[in-house]
């Protein structure tokens, strides 16, 4: 018994195995063979490496954004002179509704957003608040809007990111940029890509949106900031790019008709006499959504090492089909079937045994056979040269 644990440990630890290999000479097979693995090797160098850079790990940033709007406006309403600045213009949203009835019992108090007095009132069908009087009328729009002159106003952006699995930071205020730089720079995709100040019209004519009617109707633009880096690089290469989208305010968009532009109110108080008053003003607004999209790249041997194990897996597909086409499709289909597997059985490798000790056995007797012959031969030829001396 310890014996056979030692063979077997023995056999273990100092013998190795592998795989019988058949050399098929068959140029049909051949080439598919050869096209396949060049397939695969075509798939892992140029997608898995070249277009989806497998051998590098990927990060997404952390990012904040400021933003700071220069401009000054002027409009003149039935003699009534008004400068417009950042405080006037630049504002978060306020959004509020009204609501509909037809009897009393609709309008029960403060079952809306505003404090309802509980009755209908028959002549609008639409339930009596609290409110400022009078009521607004917000039929008459301007045409053309009053601040046109919005399409020379400028804003400035600043974006700072980090990449925090590669320990990264940067700005859009890159290395080429400084004050003298800024106190003269204007953004254009060509001449200044990189200039973080940008004229409204412009970025409204880059977006596909007509500034007059945005003005008019209201709408919304996307700034995209993409910070696509490859780290492999130095980090100076690190730089943003801009593209601007229209997000809605096309009167062209198929959905125009339900939901034109965008608009919103807000008030200025004050006080006569004594008594509280406001001014209402529904403005027609461009809305700027900044988005940031971040992907930074660096070299990493784990996904390489893990790409090109997929890869070297992939090859095997090669001998799948190839053995498919052999065992199965070709005419000498069962040639192939014998020259790669080896059957056998108990009853054939018993006979086998068999006949194995029949044979040593017969060599044996022979060999002895030989053997003696070969001594009564030497021992004739040693008398012969005995008597020849005599």
């Amino acid at each position: 018994m310890k014996n056979q644990i030692t063979s077997a440990l023995s056999d273990f630890f100092f013998e190795y195995e592998t795989p019988r290999q058949v050399l098929v000479r068959n140029r049909r097979v051949g080439v598919v063979c050869r096209l396949i693995q060049l397939g695969v090797l075509v798939y892992i160098i140029g997608w898995v490496f070249i277009y989806e850079k497998g051998y590098q790990s990927t990060d997404t940033a952390v990012s904040s954004v400021f933003t700071k709007m220069k401009g000054v406006g002027y409009t003149n309403v039935s003699g009534r002179e008004t400068v417009w600045d950042v405080a006037d213009y630049v504002f978060p949203s306020q959004l509020e509704g009204k609501h509909n009835c037809t009897s009393d019992a609709d309008c029960v108090g403060g079952s809306y957003k505003r404090q309802m007095t509980g009755v209908c009132v028959n002549t609008t069908k639409t339930c009596e608040v609290l409110a400022w009087c009078p009521v607004e009328d917000d039929h008459t729009v301007p045409s053309p809007p009053l601040l046109m002159s919005a399409e020379n106003y400028t804003l400035f952006i600043k974006n700072s990111i980090t990449f925090p699995l590669f320990y990264v930071t940067r700005s859009n205020l890159v290395e080429e940029i400084n004050k003298d730089y800024l106190s003269k720079c204007l953004y254009h995709p060509e001449d200044a890509p990189l200039c973080p100040i940008f004229k409204l019209g412009d970025i409204v004519k880059l977006s596909g949106f007509s500034f007059e009617n945005l003005a008019q109707e209201g709408g919304a633009i996307g700034i995209v900031i993409d910070w696509t880096c490859n780290l492999d690089f130095h980090v100076k290469h690190c730089k943003p790019e801009y593209n601007f989208h229209g997000l809605y305010g096309n009167p062209t968009d198929v959905d125009a008709s339900a939901s034109i532009g965008y608009n919103f109110r807000y008030a200025k108080h004050y006080m006569e006499d004594k008594v509280p008053k406001r001014t209402l003003l529904k403005v027609f607004g461009i809305r700027f959504d900044i988005i940031v999209k971040s992907l930074a790249r660096k070299f990493d041997i784990i996904p390489t090492l893990t790409a090109i194990g997929s890869g070297v897996g992939i090859f095997g597909v090669a001998t799948v089909v190839c053995d498919l086409v052999l065992l199965y499709l070709l005419p000498k289909r069962e040639f192939y079937k014998n020259m790669k597997f080896k059957y056998t059985d108990t009853h054939t490798q018993q006979d086998s045994e068999s006949y194995d000790l029949d044979s040593n056995a017969h060599y044996t007797l022979e060999a002895n056979s030989r053997q003696a012959q070969d001594k009564s031969n030497d021992t004739d030829a040693e008398a012969g040269s005995t008597e020849a001396e005599k």
